[in-house]
């Protein structure tokens, strides 16, 4: 458990500390951090995604974990969300990013590269199926409920940016080469594979900066979700998978994903569309934290 958690777990995390101890010193100011946010959101996250799921081997996948572990992601949305907006007030967009933030696990900027590191990329390929399916259906529909509830523009505008979205454009072209058959050429698998490297760092790297300018001294509200997001969602899913699949081999991977940090999407998102985000940033605070011992012991 000490081993994994030094040698790969802290190695993932030490860039969001990072991040976090230069933005409490001002040694990296807000702006940067959002200006790089930007840039790998836009710039370095689409070569990372698109390989990814132009490369998803589908006839491997467990198809009815994957299944069970969606349904628990659904019914834990819908009551963060729910709770969000009617039990804290929050607005719309607020409260479903809350939602995001219980679900959407930091999967493939933080989850996988660690299960990779332990596993292997063979031995990681539940926490792939739910990198793919988080990158290609999760948050795609995330990104287009935001421009939906935030968009001011005409429908004709917003189904533009929609469509122009680098994200999602990625997304969709994966697709399309999945379905296709057609593979990439080597030099655009290396070009993507040099950028697509920096994504997960300079994310983490961005968000921790960003951070350091929230409090740490949690409220109701980020006490509340942190503990769904630690406690409730992961044992959801173990128990969604020890009474309807028991002996599955995908469990425990699962609920490893389960029980990780809330991902920096959700964040990103309120960054880009200008929602309030002073529950959403403490909540992937504390719930990084806290997530490394879990996840190294059930590792």
């Amino acid at each position: 458990m000490i081993q994994v958690l030094t040698h790969n777990i802290l190695p993932v995390f030490a860039m969001l500390a990072l991040g976090f101890a230069l933005g409490r010193i001002k040694l990296v100011f807000n702006d940067e951090a959002r200006t790089l946010n930007r840039i790998a959101f836009l710039v370095l996250q689409p070569p990372l995604i698109l390989p990814l799921i132009a490369g998803i081997d589908l006839p491997s996948f467990d198809f009815g974990a994957l299944g069970i572990y969606i349904a628990c992601q659904a019914l834990t949305f819908t009551s963060a969300t729910f709770a969000a907006r009617y039990l804290f007030k929050r607005d719309l967009a607020e409260s479903v990013l809350l939602g995001m933030a219980m679900i959407f696990i930091n999967s493939l900027l933080y989850i996988w590269p660690i299960a990779t590191l332990i596993y292997g990329e063979e031995a990681a390929l539940p926490i792939t199926a739910i990198v793919a399916w988080d990158a290609s259906v999760t948050f795609t529909v995330f990104i287009v409920t935001m421009e939906l509830i935030t968009g001011k523009a005409p429908a004709a505008e917003t189904a533009k940016r929609i469509a122009l979205n680098p994200v999602l454009l990625s997304i969709f072209t994966g697709l399309i080469l999945n379905a296709s058959g057609v593979a990439l050429p080597v030099p655009v698998l290396t070009a993507f594979g040099f950028a697509g490297s920096a994504a997960a760092p300079l994310t983490l790297f961005a968000l921790g900066v960003i951070l350091s300018g929230h409090p740490l001294i949690p409220t109701k509200i980020v006490a509340s979700f942190s503990a769904m997001k630690l406690i409730i969602f992961p044992l959801l899913v173990w128990l969604g998978m020890s009474r309807i699949l028991p002996e599955n081999d995908w469990s425990g991977l699962f609920t490893l994903t389960a029980a990780g940090p809330s991902g920096a999407m959700p964040f990103a998102l309120a960054l880009l569309y200008g929602i309030r985000s002073d529950a959403i940033a403490p909540i992937i605070i504390w719930t990084s934290a806290l997530s490394l011992i879990s996840l190294a012991y059930l590792a």
